[in-house]
């Protein structure tokens, strides 16, 4: 590139960073730390607010702030080499802190970075593709940076961007239309639509020269219809129509890298029947199921779980569903080297009492757990059965811990 090409880029970038709306305070923003030694790296999908975040960030030092965004279409020849040109206009402006967004799409970013990080320049990175954020990061830039995660608004944050009180009412607007800020904002589902195409198209299909869109799309539309249900690779050959398991794997891993879906195992010591059990799947944000499943209900019931999983995941990846012949526990979690057992039941009643009951306590006498907790939509209750106690708590209550 030349780098007048470069320049022009930098300058119209640098007024519309100037411009964003700061919105609300997100709830990371407390968690992010100052250095000038690490690379600060937040990881999401696409258009969860990871820029806006770091520009809450960074609001009380925003004239020494140089903003790059690699996404742009202009920079879709930009390569390792032009790294020299780039830093010749950050040398010119003379500022000490580096925001690049989706740094990732550069082969051979971490290099660059590191140059930075030892003249003790702060840099600030975002990524919406795990995968090739954590190749990277875990070659040059190991043990030089500190990672975090954004996703969707929380239900807490929900409330705070349109005032509403913690309630179950509020929480039921809130498993239907999910996180994304700029939807909440606008109301346009179109905005959902095209995040899904872009993500399909640009992020997965281009970048990973796969033929195959229709099948991708296929997989996609799908999983948002079984939300909380368990899959198999083998078995969805024939829904998106491909010959090998292998196939589906690998679509599956890169609709997991771009944080559309996170698949999980049923629980065993053992790593490799956690590898070998069937996965439950859960989409990252209900929104993006009301604009994509097949499904004709609202199915609030898997949208709950779904959001439940959701909070837990914001707290620890080790996380799964736990089941033995007779009963299911829907979520099993470790956190500071403790287990915990959470059910979800949109609705207890005496139809599903006796299942949900037995699921929990089946998951707390094989850990050891003296105490698990029913997450409802609006029910509290307290179940004590021989020493094992079973709060019944509504969502919109529970503390996650």
């Amino acid at each position: 590139m030349k780098q007048s090409d470069i320049q022009a880029v930098v300058n119209e970038q640098t007024e519309s960073f100037r411009l964003f709306d700061l919105g609300i305070s997100r709830e990371l923003l407390p968690l992010l730390p100052v250095s000038t030694s690490h690379a600060l790296v937040v990881s999401g999908i696409r258009r969860c607010g990871k820029s806006v975040l770091l520009h809450q960030f960074v609001r009380n030092e925003i004239e020494d702030v140089f903003y790059f965004n690699f996404a742009d279409i202009r920079l879709y020849d930009f390569s390792i080499n032009d790294f020299v040109l780039l830093d010749e206009i950050v040398k010119e402006s003379g500022k000490k802190i580096l925001f690049f967004d989706e740094i990732q799409l550069v082969k051979g970013w971490e290099i660059y970075v590191r140059q930075k990080l030892d003249q003790t320049i702060r840099v600030i990175i975002t990524g919406s593709n795990a995968q090739m954020l954590s190749i990277e990061l875990g070659t040059n830039l190991t043990g030089r940076h500190i990672s975090k995660e954004l996703f969707p608004f929380s239900y807490n944050e929900f409330c705070l961007l349109n005032n509403f009180d913690l309630s179950r009412d509020s929480y039921v607007s809130y498993l239907e239309k999910g996180g994304f800020p700029e939807y909440l904002k606008t109301n346009n589902k179109d905005l959902l639509s095209s995040l899904i195409e872009d993500i399909i198209y640009r992020d997965i299909a281009t970048r990973y020269a796969i033929r195959d869109v229709k099948g991708l799309k296929t997989l996609c539309i799908y999983l948002m219809s079984v939300a909380g249900k368990r899959i198999s690779p083998s078995k969805l050959t024939s829904v998106i129509g491909v010959k090998s398991p292998s196939t589906v794997l690998e679509y599956l891993s890169h609709f997991e890298s771009s944080y559309v879906i996170n698949l999980i195992s049923k629980f065993s010591y053992s790593l490799k029947s956690q590898m070998l059990s069937e996965k439950k799947v859960y989409i990252v944000d209900n929104g993006l199921i009301n604009v994509s499943s097949i499904s004709s209900s609202k199915d609030l019931g898997r949208k709950f779980e779904n959001t439940i999983y959701w909070n837990i995941r914001k707290l620890t990846k080790s996380i799964w569903y736990f089941a033995d012949n007779e009963s299911e526990c829907d979520f099993v979690y470790k956190m500071n080297d403790a287990y915990f057992a959470i059910q979800v039941c949109y609705e207890l009643h005496n139809d599903n009492q006796e299942r949900e009951i037995k699921g929990i306590l089946s998951a707390m006498k094989y850990f050891n757990l003296h105490e698990g907790v029913i997450i409802t939509l609006d029910q509290s209750d307290l179940i004590i059965i021989d020493s094992y106690k079973i709060k019944v708590i509504p969502a919109f209550k529970f503390e996650y811990k």
